[in-house]
């Protein structure tokens, strides 16, 4: 019961102190961070460059290969 009243804290931590990369493929304004993650279920961390306070979003490995597999074939384009 207190691993999962704590996990927030811990992931907070665990955000805080990712070492977080721009892809090279980003625009200037276009910009996503990615961070792998050491503990948890969650495996990737990916936010927004222009506001790194903000919304996280988190991806197992499963989940973060298919979303990398979704972006390469366009299925999250907007146009």
């Amino acid at each position: 019961m207190n691993e999962i009243r704590n996990m927030p804290s811990v992931l907070a931590r665990q955000l805080a102190d990712a070492p977080w990369r721009t892809s090279t493929h980003s625009q200037t304004s276009n910009c996503v961070e990615v961070s792998p993650l050491r503990d948890g279920p969650a495996a990737v961390a990916l936010r927004d460059s222009k506001d790194r306070g903000g919304p996280v979003l988190l991806f197992d490995r499963a989940g973060w290969r298919g979303f990398i597999a979704g972006t390469k074939a366009g299925q999250f384009d907007l146009s």
